[in-house]
């Protein structure tokens, strides 16, 4: 079976090794013509994962499935009055968020490890944005294996998803926008300022309990809410789809497009941040 990776010459040309910063266009068609490679790595990435277990992809879903239930019992302990979901049963409630967080949190995670240390840095020859893409790309592959036990969770819980569904990709490009964005900025950095790596679990662990996964958008003051959206535009995701999924209605206007503008704000910025520092990836990872 042959290699998605093209083969590796002997010595890469200097263009390559020390790559000065490219214009925003030519960056975006090499990196459109590097697909096959991320492709590649993607597989790669997923066989290395889960070819040496026996539940395999099935991992991907009994982790949010693990934490809806631990979770489930910890704010059921606290009190429903507390965190109230509008009737939607909590597993159901809570199963949504996690998911869309694992995604987001998996992908930054892993990015952030993406070039330090990676042999394949000065081997493959494309652009260096495939490394942290693919795995994003690899986390997509658990959050699809996960998505698909929605269904059953909806039938389980006596309920079926709103009429409004069509709103779901909508926001999962804005989800997906996002992510990319911190991704790129956080590999970036983490070549740079190794710290970052040991902190990150620190960080995305923090980032769950502040932005709206394990409670519903209401228990943010309402004076602060358009600025969450703003800071955090997973928090405008998770609110949507959780409007559209369960509740009849459209996303807020005003939190979407908050979430939607500060993501291609943020993936401008962290694609800009990325080719800045990427000049000397080769030299310092």
């Amino acid at each position: 079976m042959t290699s998605a990776i093209p083969p590796i010459p002997d010595s890469p040309p200097p263009e390559w090794r020390y790559r000065r910063a490219l214009r925003v266009g030519t960056s975006l068609r090499e990196l459109g013509r590097s697909r096959h490679i991320i492709s590649g790595l993607v597989v790669r990435q997923v066989r290395s994962q889960y070819s040496q277990q026996v539940l395999g992809l099935a991992w991907a879903v009994l982790a949010p499935l693990a934490q809806m239930l631990v979770f489930t019992f910890l704010l059921n302990r606290v009190g429903t009055s507390t965190f109230s979901t509008g009737g939607v049963p909590r597993p159901l409630f809570l199963y949504v968020g996690l998911t869309a967080w694992s995604f987001f949190s998996s992908s930054v995670s892993s990015a952030g490890s993406s070039l330090v240390g990676n042999p394949l840095l000065n081997k493959v020859y494309a652009p260096r944005e495939v490394f942290p893409l693919s795995q994003v790309c690899s986390s997509g592959v658990d959050a699809i294996a996960s998505t698909a036990l929605l269904p059953l969770l909806f039938l389980a819980a006596g309920r079926w998803p709103s009429s409004t569904f069509y709103w779901f990709p909508v926001l999962v490009l804005i989800l997906v926008t996002a992510t990319v964005a911190i991704a790129l900025a956080v590999s970036a950095v983490t070549v740079y300022v190794r710290d970052l790596r040991s902190g990150l679990p620190l960080i995305l662990q923090l980032g769950l309990f502040l932005t709206p996964i394990l409670y519903p958008i209401s228990q943010i003051p309402e004076q602060f809410r358009a600025l969450s959206m703003a800071i955090n535009p997973i928090a405008g995701v998770v609110d949507g789809l959780r409007a559209c999924l369960f509740y009849n209605q459209a996303p807020d206007p005003t939190y979407t497009l908050l979430a939607a503008g500060s993501s291609v704000i943020y993936l401008v910025g962290g694609f800009l941040l990325f080719k800045r520092l990427e000049t000397g990836f080769a030299d310092v990872s």
